[in-house]
């Protein structure tokens, strides 16, 4: 059997199982993932990360809740399309998603035109009526860029190079970088892209070289984003590359290898759960969920993703348990009680952070949400 027929195999697995955890129930969740598809390194935790939220917490209020589960094959019209399927046809109460940007937004989109609240579970901009009925358990991207510069300054760093995907996520790094790096005195000297199914960045990686930056901070995701460095390690940068919290996913360090080794991102705290203090408060959550997923899933959780998912279950789980006392569940007035019962979200603990949601704003995380780590022989390891 070959990878693509693995893969294959692998979504209609996680597809069939997560559909059937529930056959009559009092809630329903809507997910859209790339289960296929260059974005599938992300999606595929995704669903898991759902999988063990479900056996953590499979009742609301008494209430079962049942899981609906559609493979975006990473393509930003069918997951708006999964959207409206999950919402008209499945009648779910909330829907979440997806692998990437681009097909978040159109997520959003369909989520606005319905009523439908969202949780995303990704990083993405949205602007004007979008806000009012979706959120993210993501990080911004700002915050997590602005703990890179912060690293860059310390190391006396005076021009980086960037290079990132040519669509809505390698735009979000970059904005970043430029505002946290005009602010550190730090000049950005060039702004390569590539296509998240591109299979060569060679001539963007020696207008790199050309322009011989004391570092590079690279813009991508996933399997795709190991590109880069393998690019920069083949023509011989010695510099320090920076990245984001889209690669912390265990395809990234496998394709990765000897090249990524060394790379310092920002991450949320779950990925050094063992690693923190016992005051952090994400600490003993992120160290169930870690219990949780290796029982369900007979495997430890080796990325970040899957941890987002859990985190908008359990946003969900705390916003629904308000919402049933005054609508109920697979009604309108339900999912309007429920988008407002998650804009008014106060202090609820997950394991990337502690969210706290208001209208009109669509990220409920600060400081508490991300940590510097490094890779060092193919492991995460805790910044100072």
């Amino acid at each position: 059997m070959n990878a693509l027929s693995r893969r294959a195999l692998v979504a209609a697995s996680l597809a069939l199982g997560l559909t059937g955890l529930a056959s009559a129930a009092d809630l329903k969740v809507g997910l859209s993932v790339s289960l296929s598809g260059p974005n599938s390194s992300l999606g595929v935790p995704y669903a898991k990360g759902m999988q063990a939220a479900i056996a953590y917490k499979p009742e609301i209020n008494g209430r079962k809740v049942q899981l609906v589960v559609l493979d975006d094959n990473s393509d930003p019209t069918t997951a708006g399309r999964n959207a409206r399927k999950l919402i008209e046809e499945e009648k779910v109460d909330v829907i979440m998603g997806t692998s990437g940007v681009p097909a978040a937004i159109a997520m959003a989109q369909v989520a606005r035109e319905t009523s439908t609240p969202m949780i995303g579970l990704t990083p993405i901009s949205l602007k004007g009526p979008d806000l009012d009925w979706t959120v993210t358990v993501a990080q911004p991207t700002q915050l997590m860029v602005d703990a890179v510069v912060e690293r860059m300054k310390k190391a006396n760093t005076k021009t980086v190079a960037y290079i990132g995907f040519s669509d809505a996520w390698g735009d979000l790094v970059y904005d970043a970088l430029m505002k946290a790096t005009e602010k550190a005195g730090i000049k950005v000297v060039t702004n390569e892209r590539y296509a998240r199914a591109d299979q060569s960045v060679t001539g963007q990686v020696l207008k790199i070289i050309a322009a011989r930056p004391d570092a590079v901070m690279t813009g991508g995701a996933g399997t795709p984003g190991a590109l880069p460095y393998l690019t920069l390690a083949e023509r011989g940068f010695k510099g320090p590359i920076y990245g984001q919290h889209g690669l912390i996913n265990a395809d990234f360090v496998r394709v990765g290898g000897a090249a990524a080794s060394g790379t310092q991102v920002p991450t949320g705290p779950i990925i050094v759960a063992e690693q923190l203090p016992d005051s952090h408060p994400t600490k003993k959550v992120g160290l169930d969920f870690r219990n949780v997923f290796q029982k369900v899933n007979n495997a430890p959780t080796t990325d970040a993703f899957s941890a987002y998912s859990f985190d908008g279950y359990l946003v969900f789980a705390d916003a629904a348990a308000r919402a049933m006392k005054t609508a109920e569940p697979g009604t309108p007035a339900f999912r309007v009680a429920l988008r407002d019962a998650i804009m008014n979200t106060k202090e609820v603990v997950g394991v990337h952070g502690v969210y706290n949601f208001r209208k009109g704003e669509l990220y409920g995380v600060d400081e508490r949400a991300r940590v510097i780590v490094k890779l060092d022989n193919g492991k995460w390891t805790l910044v100072p």
